[in-house]
């Protein structure tokens, strides 16, 4: 008798993916055979994500012991401070499973103190190379190269507040941040800095949860953090591992959550610092050959089906959750690391593009692994994926047929916005836009945004700067009448609340941009002259009471607060009017009404709109045009809107309502 193997709820889900059951079908299988080649009779998949604790530098009873994986290495010698980085003074045993380890007194070395390994490669090679496992480096001024550096403290960091635990009724409401350039100053910011100065205002804002760019050690500023060396050191830019701690401890203090964005999607190339060829092999943690090769960002790829592989990034992932207390992980790239040729110039228009060849099932299951684990660990921890596939099952559980993330960002959104802002007013599609803003993979949680990190670097503009342009730099005073800017703030708004607020489960913003944060990012450079002149965030703008950034700023906040209270984000969204001609777009939401005037001259003096079922009178909670928000003050809210016979509708109640040009509103 055959056995009848249970249909897989993400079939359920979206019947469209029913001609590639099979494919779906063999998701669990080839994970638990994974997992079989991973784990040993007993162990669970914790147990092997624990290398951090038994490689690199550990006191053990009184003793230093160093360990090292280089298995094809011929040699290896512990260098450092210590020894006058002597390179044949301290060699080190090699044991059966490629591990190398060195004992020394509790007195030869110490914290803080710089060390390197030189290694004796596979190939002949010699190089002095920064441990693997090493939890910070140090920079040398006199040649900008760096060394790694014990961090063993004697007195281990002690930790004052919890993880804030999720609150399910509230969204998730994400603050995307970079340390380094989130002071005023023209300087690198420290770690401290923004947790004394930058957290209260994420927190006063609205937000409930920091994501943090740039944390692993990137030797080069400018990488925004995704050229990874060092995937266990803190990024040493901005302080000292304690440094990180007392950020995230302080924003658990603050109720904010804390989320790392995490790059395992690829490996920088370098050999000074970094991972590539670490014991003189070129496929110790990355493909061989052609294939190790990100063709655009000239990065290392890695070998997802190598034990090896899976069990460092596995303890990478702990060592982050446990170590520094992050409550979880944007996962960076995973695009590219689900399709063998890295999603590039793809487009994603049949189902068949996630079912072929081209998908890297090894790369699937180490996503899978991931997920497990963090939740394994961390059960109230939060996954967020970044693809802009359209990968079926992302952000459903592995159970389900999924991949086990929590989130998947809607990438399309921020692309929209950007085409948007780019075309005449006139020319705006409305149903296109609610495509975009409401079309999502069944039963998946998504983060809905205008722009990220991504709209602000140089090469592209964030949305205000993009519509305003140079106005900006001379009439965002409030004494100052201009139409340029009058239009970027008023679909500043509007953008924002319609995004907010049409059925996405999230919302994500880049530090700054809520108050419409002016130009663009710039690391310092040879070209700029190594200014950090753009590579700062300019708070003051948002605080000036005769500036008005800060209208922008009271709106963000107002529109989260509301959003937050009324339980507003999340959930079904029935669309009552998409009318292309008149720029219109209405919707219903938990009793709530949301109408938009796109329209960039034409007011509606009486729009009239059909509530099927309605009884209740409505009036206005929101609306942009409200002068404590930079508007023009064209809707009275003390107005009450009675369900009435409508003249151009027979048989069906509604409510007739003047709807102003560029104006968003929330009726309730």
């Amino acid at each position: 008798m055959l056995k009848t193997v249970p249909k897989l709820k993400i079939l359920e889900l979206d019947p469209w993916l029913t001609p590639y059951e099979e494919e779906l079908q063999a998701r669990l299988p080839a994970l638990a055979e994974a997992e079989r080649r991973l784990l040993n009779q007993g162990q669970k998949l914790g147990d092997i994500a624990e290398l951090h604790r038994y490689y690199g530098f550990h006191k053990e009873n009184g003793d230093w012991i160093y360990r090292e994986w280089a298995p094809n290495a011929g040699a290896l010698f512990l260098i450092g401070e210590f020894n006058d980085w002597d390179r044949s003074s301290h060699p080190m045993e090699k044991g059966e499973d490629g591990s190398w380890e060195i004992r020394l007194p509790g007195d030869a070395l110490w914290h803080q103190m710089q060390v390197k390994v030189h290694i004796v490669g596979a190939d002949g090679s010699r190089q002095d190379r920064i441990p693997l496992f090493i939890k910070r480096l140090i920079q040398n001024p006199a040649d900008c190269s760096f060394n790694g550096q014990i961090w063993e403290p004697e007195q281990p960091f002690v930790w004052k507040h919890s993880s804030p635990r999720i609150n399910t009724d509230h969204p998730l409401l994400i603050y995307e941040a970079h340390v380094g350039m989130a002071q005023e100053n023209p300087v690198i910011g420290t770690y401290r800095e923004f947790a004394d100065l930058i957290l209260p205002r994420i927190k006063e804002a609205g937000y409930n949860t920091v994501q943090l760019m740039a944390i692993m050690e990137h030797p080069y500023y400018a990488s925004f953090g995704y050229q990874v060396t060092n995937f266990f050191a803190a990024s040493s830019w901005f302080g000292t591992p304690d440094d990180l701690k007392y950020l995230i401890d302080r924003a658990h203090g603050l109720g904010l959550r804390v989320l790392m964005d995490l790059v395992h999607s690829h490996g920088a190339g370098n050999l000074a610092e970094g991972i590539a060829c670490f014991d003189g092999s070129e496929e110790l943690f990355f493909h061989s050959g052609e294939r190790s090769w990100h063709p655009a960002w000239g990065s290392r790829l890695f070998d997802y089906q190598k034990p090896e592989v899976l069990r460092f990034l596995l303890s990478n992932l702990r060592y982050w959750l446990e170590e520094f207390r992050f409550d979880g992980f944007r996962f960076d790239g995973v695009t590219s690391m689900l399709y063998h040729d890295h999603g590039l110039g793809a487009s994603f228009d049949h189902y068949s593009k996630y079912f072929s060849a081209n998908t890297d099932q090894a790369a699937v299951i180490y996503l899978q692994l991931a997920n497990q684990l963090v939740h394994q660990i961390q059960p109230q921890a939060i996954t967020v994926a970044e693809d802009m596939s359209g990968y079926p099952g992302m952000a459903l559980p592995i159970s389900a047929g999924g991949l086990g993330f929590d989130y998947r960002l809607a990438m399309g959104m921020p692309d929209f916005w950007e085409r948007s802002v780019q075309k005449r007013d006139e020319d705006w599609d409305m149903s296109h836009m609610m495509y975009e803003l409401t079309t999502a993979r069944p039963g998946e949680k998504r983060i809905a945004y205008v722009e990220s990190h991504d709209q602000a670097l140089v090469g592209s503009q964030t949305l205000m700067f993009r519509m305003a342009g140079p106005a900006m730099y001379w009439d965002m005073n409030r004494e100052n009448q201009n139409p340029v800017i009058d239009r970027a703030m008023a679909l500043h708004k509007m953008a924002r609340l319609i995004t907010a607020s049409a059925g996405a489960e999230g919302y994500l913003n880049f530090m700054g941009n809520e108050f419409g944060h002016p130009e663009w990012i710039d690391f310092p450079r040879a070209e700029n002259g190594w200014s950090y002149q753009y590579s700062r965030r300019q708070w003051s703008l948002g605080d000036s009471d005769y500036l008005r950034y800060s209208d922008l700023k009271s709106f963000d906040k107002t529109m989260l607060h509301l959003l937050t209270e009324k339980k507003l984000m999340g959930g079904p969204v029935r669309i009552l009017l998409v009318d292309q001609q008149r720029k219109l777009i209405a919707f219903e939401k938990k009793a709530h009404i949301f109408i938009f005037n796109f329209h960039p001259t034409e007011s509606v003096p009486s729009l009239q709109l059909p509530l099927q079922g309605a009884t209740a009178s409505l009036r206005t909670l929101l609306d942009t045009d409200e002068i404590r928000f930079g508007g023009q003050g064209r809707i009275a809210h003390d107005v009450i809107y009675p369900i009435q016979d409508l003249p151009d509708y027979q048989e069906v109640g509604g409510i007739m309502i003047y709807v102003p040009c560029r104006t968003g509103l929330i009726l309730s």
